[in-house]
């Protein structure tokens, strides 16, 4: 895959390997980043639909803004309602950029496919008017008319590679001769019938990927890495003017994602299962020079990392505490001294997870069907334990730590998750 400017943030920054969405669903997902609480802390009636609790006087921007930072939201949102601050100062988000389309003419992403749908297309407009080259220049046009008297903070959100899978011919044309990863399968998936049933029914709801044939897979897949070609391409415009503006050296980038797609891995297509391809983030913390403190550039950190600890760890880059009774850590901070949170809980619907960050286990409400990976010998969860008679004591310990954080929660599934 051709991310040069994304190798260049490993390469000057600490990657966090194990970082998950506790919830892998993009409003949810969101409003952890931006609350540093878990998504079942926000959930009204266990709905992660329809986020709730949320004291926008401790938000990220929120809190960086009454400190006097000058505070801008470029690109996807996707809060409930849609323009809802939470402690932003200006947002441009994706209606403004289709309103501005629209003015000049212009049909962005009028393929026929749906926000969820799979198939690959074209896209409908040049490049330069494509929404992730609007992101990126709205991104530079801040850094060069804020005020340079204020601290700045940043939230450049960019909606692809998400659904429509849509990236400009230009870009398609960089993979045309690549060879494409086929789609993994495991012992627990050798056909789609062997899926629990409650981790398809994401996939049976948006896109049915398993009805498709694997050229059209293939293709998919070619598209998405075409589209994270086209976001690479386009920080390059953001990290190039921020040198130029002088700023890069003083200004600590995160990058990271709300959720993945499983692509076809397994028979599934798009999020909300706590599998690999859906759950497990991209996590790139690339400091600012004051802020490097007793870390080397280019490493990379293993502690089990979750969306909670982007707060902590951008107040800490800030110089300021992170507030009490949220549930993130400072990922900078673990990394220095060696630390990590020993546990993490994941749930969306019917769907629970628990993992340490070397066992995973899974179980799903809808059926009891349950999962267990060892994921340092198995990265692509192709070998499930409990099937092949191993793992009992793993199993044991993380459905136990399920059914107490349900009960603690007061979650309508504690009872099931109780039995043996």
């Amino acid at each position: 895959m051709r991310t040069p400017h994304l190798d260049w943030l490993c390469d000057q920054g600490v990657r966090f390997t194990r970082t998950y969405a506790d919830c892998p669903v993009c409003v949810p997902s969101r409003y952890t980043i931006m609350s540093g609480r878990h998504a079942f802390r926000q959930q009204t009636d266990f709905n992660p639909w329809r986020p709730a609790n949320i004291d926008r006087t401790r938000t990220l921007p929120a809190i960086l803004g009454a400190a006097g930072f000058q505070t801008r939201a470029i690109g996807k949102m996707h809060f409930i309602p849609e323009r809802d601050h939470l402690g932003f100062q200006h947002m441009e988000i994706l209606p403004d950029y289709y309103r501005q389309a629209a003015r000049r003419g212009l049909r962005p992403m009028d393929t026929g496919l749906g926000q969820n749908e799979l198939m690959p297309a074209v896209a409908t407009v040049h490049e330069n008017d494509s929404i992730t080259r609007w992101i990126a220049d709205r991104t530079v046009d801040f850094l060069e008319t804020r005020d340079a008297s204020r601290p700045f903070f940043a939230w450049t959100s960019f909606s692809k590679p998400h659904p429509p899978l849509d990236p400009p011919l230009s870009y398609w044309e960089l993979y045309r001769s690549a060879t494409i990863p086929e789609p993994v399968r495991g012992d627990w998936s050798a056909s789609v019938t062997d899926v629990p049933e409650g981790l398809r029914r994401s996939s049976y709801t948006l896109n049915s990927i398993d009805r498709l044939a694997p050229d059209v897979v293939r293709d998919i897949r070619r598209a998405y890495y075409a589209l994270i070609t086209q976001v690479d391409y386009a920080l390059g415009h953001i990290i190039g003017r921020l040198r130029e503006l002088g700023l890069l050296d003083t200004t600590t980038i995160v990058f990271t994602s709300d959720h993945g797609d499983m692509l076809g891995d397994h028979h599934l297509g798009a999020k909300s299962v706590h599998l690999e391809g859906s759950a497990h983030v991209p996590c790139i913390v690339r400091p600012a020079d004051a802020v490097l403190r007793g870390l080397c550039r280019g490493t990379t950190c293993d502690a089990l990392a979750c969306l909670t600890d982007i707060l902590p760890t951008m107040l800490a880059a800030a110089g300021m505490p992170a507030p009490a009774g949220i549930d993130g850590r400072d990922l900078l901070a673990d990394a220095r001294a060696g630390t990590a949170r020993d546990l993490l809980i994941g749930e969306y619907g019917e769907l629970h997870c628990a993992t340490d960050g070397r066992h995973k286990y899974l179980w799903c409400a809808e059926g009891g069907d349950e999962l267990l990976f060892d994921l340092r010998e198995d990265p692509y969860e192709q070998r499930d334990l409990l099937r092949a008679g191993r793992g009992g004591d793993q199993r044991a310990r993380l459905r136990a730590a399920i059914a107490g954080h349900l009960v603690a929660t007061g979650n309508p599934h504690a009872g099931m998750a109780a039995l043996p």
